[in-house]
């Protein structure tokens, strides 16, 4: 059953002693019941992260879900507050199992032979282009959270590299205005690609 259609668990009682369950500060008494609480919080939106990663893909996704929240059941002290949000680490670590699986499968052509290898190692991308597409697909994922007038500044003035001024005059309102909201979707912009697992 896909992540998307599978039922949400219970999330630990917070009153329990016992081990600490990520992202939420409650507490569990079991693995079981901290892999539940992870799955609880993490699974959906991960898997919807990690489906426009893999292109659609539905079981591919599935299983770098699967795996990303094993490694976090695995690593219980990656969710230290220190450590930044939780949704950042589980988007990183999705995001090179993504890498890691397209290199995989890079490795292995379908044909054997000199010819062959030589042809598949022109035709795949390089190790540096699946990561530019990955953040690509992460910048893009994040522009679209933004408000409608933040995405409208941002179009103009770094994606048609508008100057403040014509960018004022193409959207209506005025200079300052354009400096502030630009200030503000950078801003925002800039959570939204780090909860997404990218420094920018």
């Amino acid at each position: 059953m896909p992540w998307s259609a599978r039922k949400r668990g219970e999330a630990a009682d917070p009153n329990r002693s016992g081990r600490r369950v990520p992202g939420d500060g409650t507490v569990s008494t079991t693995d079981e019941e901290l892999l539940r609480a992870l799955y609880a919080e993490h699974a959906g939106p991960l898997f919807h992260y990690v489906l426009r990663l893999t292109s659609g893909d539905r079981q591919w996704a599935e299983d770098v879900v699967q795996e990303t929240l094993l490694r976090a059941w695995q690593h219980p002290t990656a969710f230290e507050p220190e450590r930044g949000p939780a949704r950042a680490w589980l988007c990183t670590v999705a995001r090179r199992l993504v890498i890691d699986m397209l290199r995989a499968r890079q490795a292995r052509p379908a044909e054997v032979g000199g010819e062959a290898l030589e042809r598949a190692a022109e035709q795949a991308p390089g190790e540096d282009r699946i990561e530019q597409a990955l953040q690509s697909w992460a910048v893009a994922d994040a522009v679209r959270t933004l408000s409608p007038d933040h995405r409208a500044v941002l179009l103009e003035t770094y994606y048609r590299g508008r100057t403040v001024a014509e960018a004022a005059e193409v959207l209506g309102i005025p200079p300052g205005t354009v400096k502030s909201r630009t200030y503000y979707a950078l801003h925002a912009l800039r959570l939204a690609v780090r909860e997404r697992g990218i420094e920018p």
